[in-house]
């Protein structure tokens, strides 16, 4: 693989490879899993520079063959149910997976051409922006703030967010966990500078968490939902009353560009598959529980306070993102002020490519 994509896939790896929010038994599988994933995002990578590769080079405009598809673990039903492949192959369009641990991994890869489509939450766009990425929103997804919180060992005598100060505090750099925090801090009176920031992607944070490094981590579903069970942590404070937006779906600007028709498939069929999921929750924690290596029990927990739903751009959304890019640039998180319409696409190429939504 080239050196670019080694070292995106060392750094979302990181001490990964060592480490899994799953129990032992599974680890092997997992880290199998995690690393085929890998291989798949390697080898595009190299179609990418070869011009004359048979498979997934959608580096120039134009209607792709293969959709390369980005997905953490919150998201992994919509690979489980393989509703893409039944809506899209018939087309002649194929689907590769491929796993991030967290956003700011997922939309690297997306800068560095590695990967067409892909999901993260409200904060990873913004530093992608501010690193120069080429890429658009697409749709919003449900807000979730029940499927958030900042974790504390069980037996921790940290009782209120004001006790957070000066404690060290883990999170993934840029995600949607580093902007809870944030908002935490200010809505308690306290400053980002009265904690202690350990910036560390999700498996390496509940490793450091288990071993007692940390005394605290801002976390999301499903990583959250296996650590008050597994890891006997305790929810200080979850998102209810502070998260007012959920995440976003993305795509590359080339691909988006010339696939206009898949990119509507794609969201019909997300679409669809959240709202099976609203009327079906057992079924859908049954189905993700063996998939992740997540007791059935955490597993529900996590499902039954997930919003399902596909969000239409709209101003009241752009307005929302408008704001957690100030707060990053005040926090000086990143270099420049940014303006997040640069990012958005134009009213009417949403309606050309958005399902309807009740």
């Amino acid at each position: 693989m080239n050196q670019v994509f080694r070292r995106l896939v060392e750094k979302s790896i990181g001490r990964g490879k060592r480490l899994s929010i799953f129990p032992v038994p599974i680890l092997g599988a997992f880290i199998a899993g995690l690393c085929l994933s890998f291989l798949f995002a390697a080898c595009t990578a190299n179609n990418a520079a070869n011009p004359n590769a048979t498979s997934g080079n959608n580096s120039t405009p134009g209607k792709a063959s293969v959709v390369r598809f980005g997905y953490q673990k919150s998201a992994i039903l919509i690979k489980a149910k393989g509703v893409l492949e039944k809506r899209l192959n018939p087309q002649g369009i194929s689907v590769e997976w491929i796993e991030f641990p967290a956003g700011p991994q997922l939309l690297e890869a997306m800068n560095v051409g590695s990967i067409d489509f892909g999901h993260a939450g409200e904060s990873p766009p913004i530093f992608a922006q501010a690193a120069g990425a080429s890429l658009v929103y697409i749709a919003g997804i449900a807000a979730n703030p029940a499927g958030s919180a900042i974790l504390v060992p069980q037996n921790s005598p940290i009782k209120t967010i004001a006790d957070l100060k000066g404690k060290k505090i883990a999170f993934q750099k840029g995600s949607s966990a580093h902007y809870m925090l944030v908002q935490v801090l200010k809505k308690a009176g306290l400053q980002y500078s009265d904690i202690q920031p350990v910036t560390l992607p999700p498996a390496d944070a509940r490793a450091a968490f288990v071993k007692g490094s940390i005394d605290a981590w801002s976390i999301w579903d499903p990583f959250y939902a296996a650590a008050e069970k597994a890891a006997n942590a305790r929810a200080l404070i979850d998102g209810k009353g502070i998260n007012t937006q959920g995440g976003y779906y993305l795509a590359s600007r080339q691909f988006t560009e010339g696939n206009q028709e898949t990119i509507k498939a794609i969201l019909e069929e997300i679409k669809n598959l959240d709202d099976w999921s609203n009327q079906h929750r057992e079924e859908v924690a049954k189905t993700l529980s063996p998939v992740l290596g997540i007791d059935l029990e955490s597993m529900r927990r996590a499902t039954n306070r997930k919003n399902f739903g596909v969000v239409p751009i709209d101003d009241r959304l752009i307005a929302e993102q408008q704001k957690v890019a100030d707060t990053f640039y005040e926090l000086k998180l990143i270099p420049k002020p940014l303006d997040v319409k640069e990012a958005f696409l134009k009213p009417e190429q949403y309606t050309a490519f958005s399902p309807q939504v009740q």
